[in-house]
């Protein structure tokens, strides 16, 4: 009887991706042997970067899946090896691209990803929901997006992006846990904390954590990174600022006037940081009663004169990117792991989901720019005539 060509079983097997780092288990060293019996059954033997990797019943899974499509094979037996010291060492070097260790890549010359700070003057102005949401709805747009939830002391992320598995750690490295099925990386304290242990640190820790996470933590080829700050202008802002010099600050609050008076302070800190202020995000604004009326709990106006203050203060026009208005579907999805813009979620046409995805065009729109990419070009001399 035929037999599967060994052509077609690498090229199924390079459609498959190792589910942490999203690159083809070919292109990573995974896959150690593929042996074809005369029967046509085909055994693939795949090497996970760690023994006990959270996602080796993933891999089996799309190996099993891949290789089955391929025509003549009978059969499909998945074996699991462990990479060698050597072998996960050739991978860190092949993941980093010959950067230095340690290095954070966000903040080089040429990096191309956009990093957003989403800061608020004070807590429970819903400023994580509108950062989970953001991101998700930015992944839907069609961009590669990252999230570090930088409220060391608040952490919440993990549990609104329905994400339970811990990090996989490759020597010194870092492999993040993918959200899914929107493919956004994220990174919390709350990962490497067990159950619900509180993170007593001083400002040298937290500076130590804000540099891991963006350091040792690979992230890819990331179109946008978000970071979830703590309320106020405290440790993790001005580290954010000294590591990420580049990165831009949305600021979140709600339409009361002590809110916004506070989210003042925060979107202020630009002035010092010499960060961009790329906008304000209004949450609450309302609540949307069932006969079309709105009910303004909170007061209304607060997210357009915490804009028109910055943009005095700072010399330049900061805009009122959107108004989230109340809406039970939203805490609901934090709460479930589903964020309320996603695309699976039952609710994610109602009136925060379309504000929240508003918001979320506005920022993609801006896209990646060329400012500081190296683009391959050598000047030559010009030929004399």
């Amino acid at each position: 009887m035929p037999l599967p060509s060994d052509d077609a079983l690498h090229a199924a097997l390079a459609r498959v991706n190792d589910p942490e780092i999203k690159k083809p288990i070919t292109e990573l060293g995974m896959l150690e042997a593929v042996d074809v019996a005369d029967d046509g059954h085909v055994q693939v033997t795949v090497l996970l970067t760690v023994p006990g990797c959270p996602l080796k019943e993933t891999i089996t899974r799309d190996v099993t899946a891949a290789v089955s499509e391929v025509e003549h094979v009978t059969g499909v037996d998945v074996r699991l090896g462990v990479m060698t010291e050597e072998q996960r060492g050739a991978l860190r070097d092949q993941l980093r691209g010959g950067q230095a260790e340690r290095e954070i890549p966000f903040a080089r010359p040429d990096s191309l990803t956009t990093v957003y700070a989403v800061a608020s003057g004070k807590g429970g102005v819903g400023k994580s929901s509108v950062t989970v949401n953001l991101a998700v709805a930015l992944a839907e747009e069609g961009l590669r997006v990252g999230v570090v939830d930088a409220d060391i002391y608040g952490f919440s992320v993990p549990r609104m992006m329905g994400i339970t598995q811990a990090p996989t750690q490759v020597d010194d490295m870092i492999l993040p846990p993918v959200a899914e099925p929107s493919g956004v990386k994220v990174i919390s304290i709350g990962m490497f904390v067990p159950g619900n242990q509180p993170v007593v640190w001083r400002g040298p820790m937290l500076h130590r954590a804000m540099q891991q996470f963006l350091a040792d933590v690979y992230w890819g080829d990331l179109d946008v990174l978000l970071l979830d700050l703590p309320p106020g202008t405290g440790d993790i802002a001005i580290t954010v600022a000294q590591l990420l010099p580049s990165s831009e600050l949305l600021v979140v609050t709600t339409p009361q006037q002590a809110a916004a008076e506070v989210a003042e302070r925060a979107g202020a800190i630009a002035l010092q940081t010499h960060q961009r202020l790329a906008g304000v995000i209004e949450n609450m604004s309302w609540l949307e009663l069932p006969d079309g009326s709105r009910s303004e709990l909170f007061g209304s106006g607060g997210g357009q004169a915490v804009a028109d203050s910055l943009s005095r203060s700072i010399g330049a026009q900061v805009p009122l990117l959107g108004q989230v208005p109340l809406d039970v579907a939203l805490r609901e999805g934090g709460d479930h792991g589903t964020p309320v813009v996603a695309a699976q979620n039952g609710a994610a046409d109602t009136p925060a989901a379309t504000a929240l995805r508003g918001v979320a065009r506005q920022l993609a729109r801006r896209g990646r720019g060329l400012a500081g990419r190296k683009l391959g070009i050598t000047p030559t001399a010009r030929a004399s005539s």
